[in-house]
C-alpha cells in the first residue's frame, strides 16, 4: 500500500438530470484519492425500487446525479492512511472483493443514538448525492466507486455470485434491521406484505430466525410463486377491494364488535415492504392482540395511512418504522447471505441485464415491467 498511486483509465459513468431526460454519459479521469479512501472497480449494480423511484420522479434526488446504492466491486487502490481491515477486522487488500454501506458518516459526527448511524448529521450517501467536479465516482451506475473514509465496507468471497453480493448493501442489509427492531421472531406468525425482493428475503431471514408460519402477501401472482422457495408456508393475493375486506372502525367500548373477516390469518408481527397505505392498514388490522407492524417500505410521498386508534389501543399494537440500516444490520445480512446463497434462490430474482451502456433502457424496462431487480453489468 507505500507504492505510488498507479495510472488507471479514465472511467465513464451514466449520470441521470432528472425525469424524462436521457442520461447523460461522461468520462473523467479517476481524481485524487484522499487520506482514508479506497478505489473500487465497480463490477455489478442492482437497480434498487428507490432509483426506479427516483427515475419516475416520485422521488427527488440531486439534478445531476449517478444513481446505483446496491454495488459490488474489487479493490483497486488502498490509500496508506487507510487501516487496512474491513468492519469486521479481516485485512484487505488490492484485489478483494467487497461491498459496502449505502452510506459513510464523517469523522467527528456523533449519530443521534448509537444504533441510529444512518440518521447521523452531513451523513454522505452512494448513489444519492451531486456528481460535480471531481466528485463523480460515487455511485454505482460508473466505471469506478471511490470509498469515502469511514464507510463500512466487508470482504467477501468471489464465490458469492455478483447478482446477488450487489444486493447485501441495501435490500438484505435493511430487511436485516426490520427484524432487529421487529424483536424476537422464533416461534412467532408473521406476514410479509410485498414480495419484490425485500419481501422474499424477509421470508427467509424469518424462516432462519425460527418463524413458526410465515405468509407473504401481493396482487402479483407471478411474484407469489416465488414464496415457496423463500420459505413462506402460504400466499395470498392483495384483494382488489381491499377496503371492503378491512376491518371497519367500532364506536363499540366492548370487544365484543364483529369485524369483516381477513382473507389470511392474523399475525403476531406483520412487515410492510410496499409503501401502499392500503397495503400497511391492512397489515395493521391483520396483528393480533400484542402484535407489530414494521414499516419499512414507505420512502416516497403517499397518501395518510388510516389507521383506528381505537383498535390499536385495545389490542395493545405497535407500529415501528425503519430506513436504512445500521451496522450491525450490515455485518448479520452479509453473514446471512454467506450462509444462505446456495439455499435460497436470490440469483434468479435479477430477471435481466443489461450493460451500462444501456441504462436508459434498463430502467424503462424495470419501469414499465417491474421485475423484482435488474442487474447492470459495469
Amino acid at each position: 500500500m507505500n507504492d505510488p498511486f498507479p495510472r488507471f483509465p479514465p472511467g465513464k459513468a451514466a449520470i441521470f438530470n432528472g425525469q424524462g431526460k436521457p442520461f447523460e454519459f461522461i468520462t473523467r479521469p479517476i481524481p485524487f484519492i484522499k487520506p482514508g479512501e479506497i478505489l473500487v472497480k465497480t463490477l455489478y449494480t442492482t437497480l434498487c425500487g428507490s432509483d426506479i423511484h427516483t427515475y419516475c420522479g416520485r422521488r427527488i434526488e440531486p439534478p445531476h446525479v449517478v444513481l446505483g446504492h446496491e454495488i459490488v466491486g474489487d479493490i483497486l487502490w488502498i490509500d496508506p492512511t487507510h487501516p487496512g481491515t474491513d468492519f469486521r477486522g479481516e485485512p484487505i487488500t488490492i484485489g478483494d472483493r467487497i461491498t459496502w454501506s449505502i452510506f459513510s458518516v464523517p469523522a467527528g459526527i456523533t449519530p443521534p443514538r448509537p444504533d441510529m448511524p444512518q440518521k447521523s448529521a452531513s451523513l454522505f450517501k452512494y448513489g444519492h448525492v451531486l456528481a460535480e467536479g471531481e466528485d463523480v465516482f460515487n455511485g454505482g451506475l460508473a466505471d469506478y466507486c471511490i470509498l469515502r473514509s469511514n464507510t463500512a465496507l466487508i470482504k467477501i468471497s468471489a464465490s458469492i455470485p455478483l447478482k446477488v453480493a450487489a444486493t447485501i448493501s441495501c435490500a438484505h442489509s435493511t430487511v436485516m434491521g426490520a427484524l432487529r427492531v421487529a424483536g424476537d421472531i422464533a416461534g412467532k406468525k408473521v406476514l410479509v406484505f410485498g414480495a419484490g425482493l425485500l419481501g422474499l428475503s424477509c421470508v427467509a431471514m424469518c424462516r432462519e430466525a425460527g418463524a413458526a408460519q410465515i405468509g407473504i402477501v401481493d396482487p402479483d401472482t407471478t411474484r407469489l410463486a416465488w414464496g415457496e422457495k423463500f420459505g413462506a408456508d402460504a400466499a395470498f393475493t392483495f384483494p382488489e377491494s381491499a377496503a371492503s375486506t378491512s376491518r371497519e372502525p367500532t364506536t363499540s367500548a366492548s370487544h365484543g364488535a364483529a369485524a369483516p373477516p381477513l382473507p389470511w390469518p392474523e399475525a403476531d408481527i406483520i412487515f410492510d415492504m410496499t409503501g401502499n397505505p392500503q397495503a400497511m392498514k391492512l397489515g395493521v388490522d391483520s396483528l393480533a392482540v400484542g402484535g407489530c407492524a414494521i414499516w419499512i417500505g414507505a420512502v416516497y410521498p403517499a397518501q395518510p395511512v388510516p389507521v383506528d386508534a381505537q383498535m390499536l389501543v385495545r389490542k395493545l399494537l405497535q407500529i415501528r418504522g425503519l430506513h436504512n440500516y445500521n451496522y450491525q444490520d450490515f455485518v448479520k445480512a452479509t453473514v446471512f447471505i454467506e450462509k444462505n446463497y446456495r439455499r435460497y434462490p436470490f440469483e434468479t430474482l435479477i430477471e435481466k441485464e443489461y450493460h451500462l451502456d444501456d441504462i436508459e433502457e434498463a430502467f424503462t424496462f424495470a419501469s414499465i415491467n417491474k421485475p423484482v431487480r435488474v442487474g447492470i453489468k459495469i
